[in-house]
């Protein structure tokens, strides 16, 4: 199969409407053909390209900023020598200079298939900023590496953050490229976008089911982010960001497991399955020991679960529910430990008034679900369930791939 980006450098007809535009690249340390050229080296050395800009997203061009919160700073690229401006620095939207710098806007983003993940709104933001200062946006297109299944609530009015860019559920089940197309609809913008679509994608395809396993490397998209399993445990996992829990962030294993100095995963894991046991199918949890070496309880031995969704006896693509597997601790946890200080109250994402499990989730009704000793995993799987049937419903005609 081919990425857009390859398609884009092997056919000199897919580049011929730039020929005499200036060009600038959105891009992060997985944006690489399939010989792991990266895509500024790749496109710079075509001779009828004309870079004159690079953005770089949420941990930086180079991937250089290993945590969340951390800002980069703009920079001259020392190969090209053209402005690298960043898009998580001192602003998060293109400002009116930065868009100055080009006519056409390529972005090449490899994403994760989560609301969450803060290249979704990087890519509203600059379609947006095109709209405004009229210029070109054309998604270079990528897999969602997990996939068509969707799962979670949709984000509600007035919830609207840097990790929540419109009304899509936590796994929203479709590419780069096309919820381009989507929000260029739903936010009606006038503005010229292209998607240079992928080749022979079939996100139904065993053993990847989303990604192509076997035909190409995995590269970091973001630096927590090392492996095929996180990506799919990641529309779970990033919940735990709201909470006092480890998600493995100082591990080799980060958000694929969970836990805490004061967590009995044995006890954990069996309400769990008391609970709701088919919201933990599709994987294997594995009761485990950790020590964080940096970020929350560096140091201390914590106790916890892991989630294994690589073994392909046991990983189930379609019975696996990550948001719900994660729902569903946070209910067990409640229950066994009623005072646990579960939810962490701090700055997140550059939201300082609302709880961070909030903003994560695009309101508080998961949190409001979690803390009510009379909600059930039924009333739950209910709301859920009416907000994914909606987004299939509402995203099926900007489908790129069958």
């Amino acid at each position: 199969m081919k990425f857009g980006l390859d398609r884009l450098i092997e056919d000199a007809a897919l580049r011929r409407p730039l020929a005499g535009r200036r060009v600038a690249l959105l891009a992060h340390p997985a944006s690489t053909t399939r010989a792991l050229t990266h895509a500024l080296d790749a496109l710079a050395a075509l001779p009828e390209i004309r870079l004159t800009a690079a953005f770089g997203p949420q941990h930086g061009l180079r991937g250089d900023k290993q945590d969340n919160m951390i800002e980069s700073a703009d920079f001259v690229d020392p190969r090209h020598g053209i402005p690298v401006f960043s898009l998580y620095g001192a602003v998060r939207r293109p400002t009116a200079a930065m868009m100055e710098s080009f006519d056409v806007l390529l972005v090449d983003l490899q994403d994760l298939g989560c609301r969450v993940y803060t290249f979704v709104t990087t890519l509203r933001y600059v379609l947006e900023a095109a709209a405004r200062h009229g210029k070109a946006v054309w998604v270079l297109d990528r897999p969602n590496p997990v996939g068509r299944p969707i799962e979670g609530l949709l984000l509600e009015p007035g919830w609207e953050s840097f990790v929540g860019a419109g009304p899509m559920p936590m796994r929203h089940g479709l590419t780069l490229g096309e919820l381009a197309r989507w929000f260029v609809v739903s936010l009606r913008l006038d503005v010229e976008c292209e998607v240079i679509t992928m080749q022979g994608w079939d996100a139904d395809a065993a053993p990847g089911f989303g990604w192509p396993l076997l035909e190409r490397a995995w590269i970091n998209p973001s630096p927590n982010a090392p492996n095929l399993s996180m990506a799919r445990c990641y529309a779970g996992t990033v919940m735990l960001e709201g909470t006092t829990l480890s998600e493995g962030r100082g591990t080799t294993r980060p958000l694929e497991l969970f836990g805490a100095p004061d967590i009995d995963s044995a006890r954990l894991l069996a309400e769990m399955q008391r609970l709701a046991p088919d919201w933990l199918a599709g994987c294997i949890l594995r009761p485990c020991w950790f020590e964080p070496t940096f970020h929350k309880h560096a140091g201390k031995l914590c106790q916890g679960l892991q989630i294994h969704v690589d073994d392909p006896a046991h990983y189930d693509h379609r019975r696996f529910k990550p948001w719900r597997l994660m729902a569903l601790a946070f209910k067990a946890i409640r229950r066994l430990w009623p005072d646990y200080p579960l939810w962490r109250d701090f700055p997140y994402e550059y939201e300082t008034q609302r709880l961070a499990i909030d903003v994560i989730n695009g309101g508080p009704t998961l949190r409001a679900w979690v803390d009510d000793p009379a909600a059930t995993p039924a009333d739950l799987d209910a709301l859920a369930a009416k907000d994914e049937a909606a987004w299939q419903e509402a995203s099926t005609s900007y489908l790129l791939y069958a």
